[in-house]
């Protein structure tokens, strides 16, 4: 028995399917486990051009949903918000190795608690992949501070 969400018992999912320009706008979005780590503020050297994420989130990150509270909006409400798109998604070296989009960019499969292979969306929480009680909201902080709050470790 699979327990792989939205294709039958023997079936290949979509994604090992499908480009992502093949994918319909519903499974394009399903590729988002949920983790969250997109949210967080990243910083980026000057010097050498590594990303350092922070564990600090986008004021709009319901960090314990780990949801955007207004996803439609949120490139107009935050202009540093970037809305991913199948160009980037195999460009941007900054999203997480975890990402859906960046495996599947680079030919690799889903994770094992990924929801579309889980068939729970609780599962990247329970793995610990998500920022679920690891982040705090850019509300209450300086964000002037970011440095302070760079994590050692993208992979908690």
């Amino acid at each position: 028995m699979t327990t792989e969400r939205n294709h039958r018992a023997g079936e290949t999912p979509f994604w090992k399917q499908k480009s992502f320009e093949e994918m319909t706008t519903a499974e394009w979005e399903s590729l988002c486990d949920g983790c969250a780590r997109c949210c967080l503020h990243k910083l980026e050297d000057a010097d050498t051009g590594e990303i350092c994420y922070t564990g600090v989130a986008c004021r709009l990150l319901d960090i314990e949903e780990c949801r955007c509270i207004s996803y439609e909006n949120r490139t107009e409400l935050m202009p540093d918000c970037l809305r991913l798109t199948p160009e980037w998604a195999r460009e941007f070296r900054w999203l997480p190795a975890t990402c859906a989009y960046r495996l599947i960019a680079e030919g690799r499969d889903l994770r094992w608690w990924h929801p579309l292979v889980s068939g729970d969306p609780a599962t990247v929480h329970e793995a610990g992949i998500s920022v679920r009680e690891k982040a705090v909201s850019e509300h209450y902080i300086n964000i002037d501070d970011l440095e302070a709050y760079i994590l050692p470790d993208v992979n908690f």
